[in-house]
């Protein structure tokens, strides 16, 4: 197994990219994407490295990078998987670039109509899986359900939870509630042999109730940031709550133990990143500030999609879903 690591990719490259590697138990099946000049002084022997003289920025257009930029270090990577030389591709820097790399260099697996990035938040009880957080601002209710046919299989193969249920975000719960899209999305889902709940309101994702989140990826996107603000905006709040007295310094000190369990458990650094599901091959996109466990969560994460095959069964499943 190889997975590739875009090492110029994140607000911190390469350098939180090269700690993370070292770091990880699956160092000896990474290799590093990225120019040579800036990572051989600081990759220690035995990590592998592919030279990609290119690197895309944050505010670059997608496509306009697919077509510009083939050596960069997405470019490269995504390259490299589409020969077969990798398994896998990881990386922390132009979410939309990978996107676009690995729907066009790669292409979708074979009936599956949208690709969705996919990713776990945490809840009261657990992690939901939540999709499509970003990948597409337009779709139809098909898409919708392949979604959720996508997003079951992946929980069930990632965490070994059978029959996982699968929700459909909408305005209210009631089977009436929501435009033409989610309605006729509903029914797709009610009709097939998914485990489908039913509609779910945006303050039930966190009570972990269902295990699958369904909905476009507009929406998708403006939760997972807006979740990423409250969790910050919180813990500024508490500094500067702990400030206030001496008897607030106390009970923070007193609470600091159990503050920083909660919090760890908040970020986004325990699930690594995003998948995206559906296309030809195992791409992660993770958060441009991903720390180093971020990415070495990411790895393992990737690592295992590649174990349980996942896109052969998900090729499988939209298969069977389709007949």
């Amino acid at each position: 197994m190889k997975i590739a690591v875009d090492a110029m990719g994140g607000d911190r490259a390469p350098d939180v990219i090269i700690e993370a590697v070292e770091g990880s138990e699956l160092r000896d099946y990474v290799v590093l994407i990225g120019d040579e000049s800036k990572l051989q002084d600081k990759v220690s022997t035995g990590v592998e490295v592919v030279h990609a003289p290119e690197v895309i920025g944050m505010d670059e257009h997608p496509t306009e990078a697919f077509r510009k930029k083939k050596n960069s270090s997405i470019g490269i990577g995504t390259e490299l998987q589409k020969q077969g030389k990798v398994d896998a591709f990881i990386g922390a820097g132009n979410t939309g670039a990978y996107m676009a790399f690995a729907t066009l260099g790669l292409g979708r697996l074979k009936g599956v109509e949208r690709p969705a990035l996919a990713t776990f938040f945490p809840t009261k009880k657990g992690y939901t899986l939540v999709l499509d957080v970003g990948a597409n601002t337009s779709v139809k209710p098909t898409h919708l359900f392949q979604f959720g046919t996508m997003g079951s299989l992946y929980v069930e193969k990632i965490t070994g939870k059978e029959n996982p249920s699968v929700a459909l975000l909408s305005m209210g719960e009631e089977d009436t509630k929501g435009d033409s899209l989610t309605l006729k999305a509903f029914e797709l889902m009610k009709e097939s042999s998914l485990n489908f709940v039913g509609n779910i309101e945006g303050h039930h994702i966190l009570e972990g109730n269902v295990d699958v989140v369904v909905c476009e990826g507009t929406v998708g996107n403006a939760i997972l940031k807006f979740g990423e603000s409250v969790v910050e905006i919180t813990q500024e709040a508490i500094r500067d709550i702990v400030k206030t007295s001496l008897r607030a310094k106390l009970g923070g000190f007193l609470l600091r133990p159990s503050l920083k369990s909660f919090f760890a458990r908040m970020s986004y650094d325990e699930y690594g990143g995003a998948v995206l599901l559906g296309v030809n091959g195992i791409t992660v996109v993770c958060h441009g500030r991903s720390s180093p466990k971020a990415i070495r969560n990411a790895i393992r994460m990737a690592a295992k999609c590649v174990k349980e095959n996942i896109n052969s069964h998900i090729e499988k499943r939209i298969k069977e879903f389709s007949q």
